[in-house]
């Protein structure tokens, strides 16, 4: 059984549709995470909201939304209002167009969300806009309604389903002028080039997601078992700060040594039968 959809509705093209669910593609769910606690009783704190000016403890029925005009004052907005903002797109993501994906700016995407069909009967139809958008090479860019606010979504297919990646509003990204118009233009020498061309090409692989650790995660959880079980701490491993490079071609030419000298042993050992 798939896991429970994180938002159900509908994908509609023009007058086709098909009833779909929106999953999360990730989860932050298995990081370790903590909870405050009172150190000298050990039991676990509780949350509470108070007034900013009486300082007194305020209850759930007294709690409501306030939209700031001014140096402390807020606009009552209550929640019937909100709901009462019907959008178009409230149930539906709604196809406006079809861009080629190379065309998207990477700092544009946000979240990503497995598409599926939820009933055998829009099976059809879901696998028609899919495989119109494979033989395209096109992205569709819809509308879609999550957690009340509208976000636009780009979405493409994805083996036998669809990959939907919400977007951020060009409000939302901030002018890349800001932050490099201050780097120089400048041309490496061939040389240099050709050098750190030549670690790159050294340090050349396949993608694999699964040869990432993390581990910060690990390194907590191994502090974690060994407090459990009464170990003494490990001592905390001192980070050496790099040291600038004075002379860059030297630095470019002891990195492939280095890189050469840790290849070597590989090259010599016996390569093992695959099962």
């Amino acid at each position: 059984m798939s896991p429970r959809p994180y938002w159900k509705g509908y994908l509609k093209l023009s007058l086709v549709s098909c009833p779909i669910s929106v999953h999360a593609a990730c989860s932050s769910s298995e990081r370790i995470s903590f909870r405050q606690i009172n150190r000298r009783t050990g039991n676990r704190l509780r949350q509470q909201l108070v007034d900013e000016e009486t300082r007194e403890p305020v209850d759930g029925h007294e709690r409501a939304k306030g939209y700031e005009i001014g140096n402390g004052q807020f606009l009552l907005v209550e929640d019937e209002e909100l709901e009462a903002i019907e959008i178009e797109s409230t149930n539906t993501i709604d196809i406006d167009s079809f861009v080629p994906r190379s065309e998207i700016d990477r700092r544009f995407f946000d979240t990503p969300y497995y598409i599926t069909p939820n009933i055998p009967v829009g099976q059809e139809a879901f696998a028609v806009i899919r495989e119109a958008m494979r033989s395209k090479a096109l992205v569709a860019l819809g509308r879609i309604v999550l957690s009340k606010r509208e976000r636009v979504m780009a979405l493409e297919p994805f083996e036998r389903g669809l990959i939907g990646t919400t977007l951020h509003y060009a409000s939302e990204v901030r002018d890349l002028n800001d932050y490099f118009a201050d780097i120089p233009e400048l041309t490496p020498a061939p040389e240099l080039l050709r050098l750190a061309e030549h670690i790159l090409d050294s340090k050349l692989a396949a993608f694999d997601p699964s040869a990432f650790r993390d581990r910060y995660e690990e390194a907590l959880m191994a502090h974690l078992k060994a407090k459990q079980a009464g170990l003494p701490p490990q001592p905390k491993q001192s980070w050496v700060v790099p040291l600038r490079a004075i002379n860059l071609m030297e630095a470019l030419r002891r990195s492939i040594a280095a890189e050469e000298k840790v290849e070597a042993p590989r090259r010599s050992a016996p390569a093992r039968k695959r099962a």
